[in-house]
């Protein structure tokens, strides 16, 4: 009876949470700002770089880390300054902020959501894309992984520039220059996980295990503080 009593009322606190993740992937398709958006900037951005720089095939391979880094941080950007800005014009941040569940879960809610929406899709993008900047076979698979590990943490960083300006009407040039000097971490070890080859002076599993370590670094603070900014905005 009590182990009947104990999966109910877990079952009961872990409902609102599926229901707001699934509210959060419907109103993102429903927008059309999810996926499609998302993939299509960051091609943009890749394809303009070969005129940028020239057709030089290994110039385009050398700097093709960094550019699909940088592209998958502004496409990231993309739609963040909404997180909760909808949320609170239309009324509905009042009620998760006296919701019975923990706000800082309901801020992880929405930024997985958000990343399944725009991340993920540019991870699954990359290595196409790698191939168009001329990126070799062999580091394909570091520039998909680094993108996995990492993205997570832009879209948790820039929950808390959104949280900081989700009164504001027209905040996401603010949440920009708030969130980009905070990304600068995660970017450098990404790019440098990223452009590891095999036989390079800076291993893989080195840059790599330091992006991880900021991505659950950015999991375990970033809630707690977009939270903290959310209920000091309600007061």
């Amino acid at each position: 009876m009590k182990q009947t009593t104990h999966a109910k009322s877990k079952s009961a606190g872990a409902s609102p949470l599926h229901a707001l993740f699934t509210r959060e992937l419907r109103i993102g398709h429903r927008i059309g700002g999810g996926a499609s958006l998302g993939v299509v900037f960051f091609l943009i951005l890749v394809t303009l770089t070969p005129f940028a720089v020239g057709p030089d095939l290994a110039l385009l391979a050398r700097i093709a880390p960094a550019m699909l880094w940088i592209s998958g941080l502004l496409a990231t950007l993309l739609g963040l300054d909404r997180l909760f800005q909808a949320d609170h014009e239309d009324g509905s941040l009042d009620l998760l902020l006296t919701s019975a569940a923990p706000l800082e879960l309901i801020v992880l809610t929405k930024c997985a959501a958000h990343w399944i929406l725009t991340g993920l899709p540019l991870v699954i993008a990359a290595p196409f894309f790698g191939l168009m900047l001329a990126l070799p076979a062999n580091q394909l698979w570091s520039v998909t992984l680094s993108l996995l590990a990492g993205t997570p943490a832009l879209t948790l960083i820039g929950a808390i520039g959104a949280a900081l300006t989700v009164s504001l009407r027209r905040g996401g040039l603010l949440l920009a220059i708030l969130i980009l000097p905070l990304c600068v971490p995660v970017l450098i070890f990404g790019v440098a996980a990223a452009g590891a080859a095999p036989g390079a002076m800076i291993p893989f599993a080195t840059p790599f295990l330091i992006l991880c370590a900021l991505t659950l670094m950015a999991l375990a603070g970033a809630p707690i503080a977009a939270a903290a900014a959310l209920r000091h905005m309600s007061e």
